[in-house]
């Protein structure tokens, strides 16, 4: 045993261990790495040097002009004037898919991106938020030349093209276009609008900004977005939002009629402040004042009074709130309704509660495609409600927060951290995001709304959240005035 102890103590003095590191060793990495990194610059170099001259041969590259659209595969359009009706039929990228595999198709859309390299040319189209892949080979008929492809890969992005061509099925799914399971094989290429060099890139404007740090990628700045709005509302999340903002309306819209409401357009210059305070705009109103209004309210109450019964409004609300959160909005579009109740305001919570219902469900059913093009820029959580909307009395909510460990008064409206807390104690023990909290503190509501009839210091009104966020107001409201 001493022997072989003698022997593993020579071994190690003679012949250090691989998780040793000599002064020779260490200055060696240092060099190999030295070396990896300069390769890796000078490759980045390499690929910007390619991309400036592929840049200016594109601008050097004079296309040709289509003289007859008839007999010509390729090039650039006049511009559109109305000049003749061509009888063509176009194809929404939308609606493309494996079904329609062998068909001759044409759709107009941007140019996403391009790759145009010996004789093959890569191009994706985009129409609206939705994009597909467009492929060109060089055939030996001479129906798709090296000029074709020339033409086709120094089309600038974001330019407008209509494109004729083949639907083609792919060995393999499309990953990077929302229709993943088809391509065009094309024919014909024309240049309907040629864009000038974009200030932003779409597809960088488009990354999640975690993957994008992860993997490398550029992305677009806030600022830079709005400087650039147009360009900007062209990706696909900024396209489903706008989309699912018009679905929320026209939910709301559906439902409100199939239970009876009208739907009014009230006045948004008015000759006093609707609900009192500062926070109004003034306006001139020729030779007088006059002011934004800030809620239809008042219009609303008119309308019911004048036995219309059930009415709603979808307009522009002004609020004169110099704030700078996302919670308060100097304008917005308020979705507001109102109605007369034969027993009990919880007929309005009722209809109210199910409406929401009917939007959540139909943005689920009918703008899915939009909530996954938002979820891939913006990840977020699927929303969780019942079909039955919880009501939670305002007296509950104050319990739950106490015995939280929050400070609050029994009669003390809440503040914003105290919602966000009791939208996570409410998910927690109800498994819900959207709920409606009941019977708030009268000393908290407008001056028209009803106290409680069996506690005179709460009342008959209510707010919805999601998520621990306000989203609707409302009460009941009292007639004596």
């Amino acid at each position: 045993a001493s022997e072989k102890g003698e022997e593993r103590t020579d071994m190690s003095a003679s012949d250090p261990s691989p998780s040793s590191s000599s002064p020779a060793m260490v200055k060696d990495e240092q060099t190999k790495k030295a070396a990896r990194e300069a390769r890796k610059k000078e490759k980045e170099k390499e690929k910007e040097a390619k991309k400036v001259l592929r840049q200016q041969e594109q601008q050097q590259y004079k296309p040709p002009h289509v003289q007859d659209i008839e007999q010509e595969l390729y090039g650039v359009l006049p511009r559109v004037q109305s000049q003749r009706e061509t009888g063509r039929t176009w194809t929404h990228v939308q609606d493309i898919d494996s079904t329609m595999a062998g068909r001759q198709i044409l759709v107009r859309g941007h140019i996403h991106t391009s790759r145009a390299k010996g004789k093959t040319c890569f191009l994706v189209i985009r129409q609206e938020a939705y994009t597909i892949q467009g492929a060109l080979f060089v055939t030996e008929n001479g129906s798709i030349s090296k000029e074709f492809i020339k033409y086709a890969g120094s089309v600038p992005l974001e330019s407008v093209v209509d494109v004729e061509g083949i639907v083609n099925t792919p060995q393999e799914p499309i990953k990077s276009t929302s229709q993943e399971n088809v391509e065009i094989h094309v024919t014909r290429m024309f240049t309907v609008a040629t864009a000038q060099t974009p200030p932003i890139n779409v597809e960088d404007a488009s990354r999640n900004e975690e993957e994008a740090q992860t993997k490398g990628l550029p992305t677009v700045n806030l600022d830079t977005r709005l400087d650039n709005r147009v360009i900007d509302l062209r990706t696909k999340a900024n396209q489903g939002i706008f989309r699912i903002q018009s679905g929320v309306c026209q939910l709301f819209r559906e439902f409100l009629l199939s239970k009876r409401f009208v739907e009014i357009h009230t006045p948004k210059m008015i000759g006093a402040a609707s609900e009192g305070g500062a926070n109004v705009f003034k306006i001139k109103y020729f030779d007088r004042d006059a002011y934004l209004a800030q809620s239809p309210q008042l219009y609303k109450q008119m309308a019911v009074m004048s036995d219309l019964e059930r009415v709603f409004e979808i307009g522009p609300v002004f609020r004169a709130e110099n704030s700078n959160t996302h919670r308060h909005m100097t304008e917005f579009v308020g979705l507001d309704m109102e109605m007369a109740i034969k027993d009990h305001y919880n007929e309005c919570l009722e209809v109210l509660g199910e409406c929401f219902v009917h939007i959540f469900d139909g943005i689920l059913t009918r703008f899915a495609s939009e909530v996954e093009f938002i979820r891939s820029q913006y990840p977020i959580p699927p929303l969780v409600y019942h079909k039955k909307t919880l009501i939670l009395h305002f007296p509950e909510g104050i319990k739950m927060l106490h015995e939280a460990g929050f400070d609050i008064g029994e009669l003390e409206d809440l503040s914003t951290i105290a919602e966000k807390t009791l939208g996570k104690l409410v998910k927690e023990k109800y498994d819900t995001d959207f709920y409606i909290l009941d019977r708030y503190p009268l000393s908290a509501r407008p001056f028209y709304t009803m106290p409680c009839p069996d506690n005179a210091d709460l009342s008959n009104s209510y707010d919805f959240f999601i998520r621990g966020e306000e989203i609707v107001s409302g009460a009941q409201v009292h007639c004596d005035w």
